[in-house]
């Protein structure tokens, strides 16, 4: 990553960067937008225009499933948005700290403009400061020089925009007369740190409003995105302002979309034939069974391209085909996968993964191994690429994605900010590529269903229902994601205790509910591991995942009691006391993880309703007994 750079003295070579990130952690982490303090000041991430690669070009990560997902979602953020044809996911740019150049890396844009003088407290923009090298310093009184820091407070609104603190006005806030002309301001803080104590004093009119009443500030968003550029970038907003903590958790939340890479699926050979002109012609208005073998009589042509096909088959295929206008119809990405997951081949002594393979899975048959009740199979994934993308950012609070893992831009009340300008040219996303390994637990649909219709369950989900109502985001994944969620969670730290990996390698990814109308249900997790490097894993996981049951003994012996029971497991999420509306027997004691490992930020878990709890219903437990 590079950040601004210092002019040159005219030797010709470019500076060194101010700083450095990962690749991977540009997708998301520090995307475009995302605030960074570096050691002598504070950037925000550009957006891509500002990104640039080397003359070899940039690594495409294209994935054709993951294109046509999006390209919806993109267009309802802005009708401008769109993806090239080529090119549209792309790793970030690797520079070279060695031989830098202008033209590569990433650039980021100074910010906040407002900088601390941290001797006198003197509180101004960058130019009344002098600079020098890489750091401001300012003349305070008696001739002394100190360094001048970015000031750690800014504004943003919830639509992402950022700008500086209005510090000015909120000085001369309860001056009648309004802004003095010639505004001195200082920023005095006492050593407790209670923004209470934190003043802004005008020492021209003696001016002073504590910081304490900057919590809800009285004017409206500029719509300032300082990512994209200068003033010309910004866009009108009608939210109002909210003052952030540059280094706070709630300053950036990056919407990344993940899909595994899987191979194209075969065609189905009864409708590449009946697309063929001729027989298409013949054939495309068939409405009945008579029709179709009156046809199939009088035309050689229609006879030959179904013959080894029923009639019946034929039809379908025939209605199929005029209800898709020959479009093979798009899967959201969760079902596409679980279809292609759940159907793997048996797995075989000495079966090896081709070379170069970007996904392969196993089933392995149930002689092979110790499944207890209510899981129906295991899957394992020996090889497996998933690409994840950024699609935009927000601030204060997270945008959920739905239970195909995509989100619902439309249904929003504000939308998220734009990685790029809409109108611009570049027509791609950040992306970065993980290569791993991972099991898939699947669970007995009928033991789910049975498990949804106790009436226990059903008053849980009521209670669980009105809490979410509550909080009042998004909409309700359902009781079965919270069972769901809550096994993935413990199933991941006992099998991390004997994998070799630390159970924050580990990210799950949940198969939940209807896939569509007409689709199957799904109840399935998958843990997986994997890294952005080129080696991925060693097989750990896959090999720990043929010892589930004992895994899932040692995760029901986790849930069933907290080092905070019983407050954790008598915690009522629907009850006016409670902070936690959307959680139900879940803690830092049982349930949370790594937040790089959960799909939800430990958000909708309740242990209750994997295994039985001290004070509940031992009929909300799916696995009433230990497995």
């Amino acid at each position: 990553m590079a950040t601004p750079f210092k002019k040159t003295k005219g030797d010709g070579k470019a500076p060194r960067p101010e700083g450095q990130l990962r690749q991977s952690q540009l997708v998301g982490t520090f995307g475009p937008g995302a605030m960074v303090d570096l050691l002598d000041r504070a950037v925000v991430i550009g957006g891509l225009e500002h990104w640039g690669f080397p003359k070899e070009g940039f690594v495409a990560l294209d994935d054709a499933r993951l294109r046509r997902s999006l390209i919806p979602r993109l267009k309802a953020l802005d009708s401008d948005l769109d993806l090239a044809r080529e090119g549209y996911f792309r790793m970030a740019p690797e520079g070279d700290p060695r031989d830098p150049h202008l033209s590569v890396g990433v650039r980021a844009l100074e910010f906040p403009r407002w900088f601390v003088c941290q001797s006198c407290r003197r509180l101004a923009r960058f130019g009344e400061f002098e600079r020098k090298g890489e750091r401001y310093y300012h003349q305070c009184e008696k001739n002394k020089r100190s360094v001048a820091v970015p000031v750690r407070f800014v504004v943003a609104c919830k639509a992402g925009h950022l700008s500086d603190f209005p510090w000015v006005a909120f000085a001369h806030m309860e001056r009648k007369e309004g802004n003095c002309d010639r505004p001195e301001l200082y920023l005095v803080e006492n050593a407790i740190g209670d923004i209470a104590r934190i003043f802004v004093r005008c020492k021209n009119c003696q001016s002073s409003t504590p910081l304490s009443k900057a919590g809800v500030l009285p004017y409206k968003c500029t719509g300032d995105r300082p990512w994209l550029g200068g003033r010309p970038m910004n866009e009108p907003c009608n939210e109002q302002i909210q003052m952030l903590v540059r280094s706070a958790s709630h300053a950036y939340f990056g919407q990344v979309v993940s899909a595994l890479r899987l191979p194209e699926p075969d065609p189905d050979p009864l409708r590449l034939r009946l697309r063929e002109k001729d027989v298409w012609k013949a054939v495309h208005k068939v409405t009945s069974l008579d029709q179709l073998q009156m046809l199939v009589g009088l035309m050689d042509h229609v006879a030959g391209a179904v013959q080894g096909f029923s009639l019946e088959k034929v039809l379908e295929a025939i209605q199929a085909e005029n209800a898709s206008g020959g479009v093979q119809p798009e899967r959201p990405l969760r079902s596409a996968e679980y279809d292609r997951i759940v159907g793997a081949a048996n797995y075989q002594q000495g079966t090896v993964t081709p070379a170069g393979s970007q996904f392969a899975a196993y089933r392995i048959p149930r002689q092979q191994v110790d499944l207890p009740k209510g899981v129906r199979g295991l899957v394992i994934v020996p090889v497996l690429r998933e690409v994840r993308v950024q699609v935009s950012f927000s601030r204060f609070d997270s945008v959920g994605a739905n239970l195909q893992g995509e989100y619902d831009f439309e249904a929003g009340k504000v939308k998220p900010a734009v990685l790029t300008l809409p109108s611009g040219n570049e027509k791609w996303l950040p992306a970065a590529e993980i290569r791993g390994e991972g099991i898939f637990v699947e669970l007995d649909i009928d033991a789910v269903r049975e498990w949804e219709s106790r009436p226990a369950v059903k008053e849980r989900a009521d209670k669980l229902l009105h809490a979410f109502a509550a909080d009042g985001k998004g909409a309700f994944p359902g009781v079965r994601f919270y069972m769901l969620h809550s096994l993935s969670h413990l199933l991941l730290t006992a099998i991390s205790l004997e994998c070799g990996y630390a159970a924050s390698a580990i990210r799950e990814r949940i198969y939940c509910g209807q896939a569509e109308a007409d689709g199957p249900d799904m109840a399935a997790v998958m843990l997986s591991t994997g890294t952005t490097g080129s080696e991925g894993t060693l097989g750990g996981l896959v090999e720990e995942g043929r010892r589930l049951r004992h895994h899932l003994r040692e995760a029901w012996d986790l849930g069933r009691l907290c080092s905070n029971d019983p407050v954790c497991a008598a915690h009522d999420p629907s009850s006016d006391a409670s902070d936690r509306r959307t959680e139900g027997a879940a803690c830092h004691g049982c349930l949370y993880i790594a937040e790089c490992s959960c799909e939800r930020f430990n958000k909708y878990l309740d242990r209750a309703l994997v295994v039985p709890t001290i004070g509940n219903d031992p009929a909300l437990a799916f696995f009433g007994e230990r497995p």
